[in-house]
């Protein structure tokens, strides 16, 4: 849609399908209300779920900006089924930071509710611009009251981790906690949405349990409560992936590498890497500056009887800046120097720019693998 502050915005296809549902519901509203405006009520309903969506947008750029005034990079914004989302790449350093981070959006949302109503006194309450004003008020609030909810990944559950981190002094003290409340609130929206509503505590006529609408609202209720039990499942892991995330060292994952020169036959360099003990070759120019990497793949599609006569040249990919990894990287440093420039292979170096090895980006999803799976401290 754009990149407002430099961050792009993207709209998933299942907004879509929410457009169309929202403007189905609230067109039958407006026939209700405002009984004159016949077929032209979907095409206000219409407007007020494009409204409606620009406000969530608000509500994620507030997010953008405090985390780019916290210095953290933001990889995009997605406007998607329920809501959007802000893809932070990187921690908040304090909880509060994080707590801030989490509050602003909510925040932006009561701001947006409060302005609508203002602008709701201002005009006739039974006419267009009335009612999509207070229809705008009204799911403002739902926005922000759904998203102050304690439980994780909802903005409340990463307040409640932000003052748990705080008072323990522990970040994945933090994420469990919120995390495990985030799961409980999806019970609890799952089983007692729909009683809520055929009770009559939400404001509507009881109703007998049973017919259409009691099936909507049970799926109405299952859909936000695997939402929230996914996305604290996810939280959970992330946490454990970012707590062994300094265990990624570009010199243990390294494999060692000897030079070659262009015109070397594959069998010749195959053969000194075994004596060598290195698993990676490396091709270099008369000066023996390294120039490009024999990938590993290419190595494997070539039959051994046809070896002697290959040149490794032949095998190689040329090297770019982005593929030069300083041994020293470590954590999400050297996952952000990989992303910044994807390839299968990297030439590992010295300070002094030494050859030091090659590291495959599947050593490096096997070390995510083994992070994921260890318990965490």
């Amino acid at each position: 849609m754009g990149r407002p502050f430099g961050v792009p915005v993207y709209v998933s296809p299942s907004w879509f399908l929410v457009a169309a549902l929202i403007t189905w519901v609230f067109g039958d509203q407006l026939d209700r209300i405002l009984p004159d405006l016949g077929p032209a009520r979907y095409l206000v309903s219409l407007f007020f779920a494009v409204a409606f969506y620009a406000s969530v947008l608000v509500h994620e750029l507030a997010h953008t900006l405090a985390a780019l005034r916290f210095k953290l990079p933001v990889r995009r914004i997605q406007l998607q089924f329920f809501g959007g989302v802000s893809e932070i790449e990187k921690e908040s350093e304090t909880p509060g930071r994080e707590f801030v981070l989490a509050f602003v959006g909510p925040l932006l949302s009561l701001v947006l509710a409060g302005a609508f109503y203002l602008g709701m006194k201002a005009v006739d309450p039974a006419t267009v611009p009335g009612v999509l004003l207070a229809g705008l008020m009204i799911s403002n609030l739902l926005v922000a009251a759904f998203n102050l909810l304690p439980g994780l990944p909802l903005d409340g559950g990463r307040m409640l981790r932000a003052v748990i981190w705080g008072i323990t002094g522990t970040p994945m003290t933090g994420t469990i906690a919120a995390a495990w409340v985030g799961r409980g609130l999806a019970v609890a929206i799952l089983l007692g949405l729909p009683l809520l509503t055929h009770t009559g505590v939400l404001g509507n006529p009881a109703q007998e349990i049973g017919g259409m609408d009691t099936v909507m609202d049970a799926l109405l209720a299952a859909i936000l409560a695997a939402i929230i039990w996914t996305g604290a499942g996810n939280s959970l892991r992330m946490a454990r992936l970012r707590e062994h995330l300094p265990e990624l060292r570009a010199r243990t994952l390294t494999r060692r590498a000897i030079p070659v020169e262009n015109t070397t036959p594959l069998s010749e360099a195959l053969r000194r890497a075994n004596e060598a003990g290195a698993r990676a070759l490396v091709v270099v120019d008369g000066q023996g500056d390294p120039t490009a990497i024999v990938r590993e793949t290419a190595i494997a599609s070539v039959p051994e009887h046809r070896r002697p006569w290959v040149a490794v040249s032949t095998l190689a990919q040329d090297l770019t800046d982005g593929m030069r990894v300083p041994a020293e990287l470590t954590g999400e440093d050297l996952l952000d120097h990989l992303r910044a420039t994807p390839a299968t292979e990297y030439l590992v170096v010295e300070n002094a720019g030494e050859i030091y090895g090659v590291l495959s980006t599947q050593d490096v999803e096997k070390a995510f693998v083994k992070a994921m799976a260890r318990p965490h401290s």
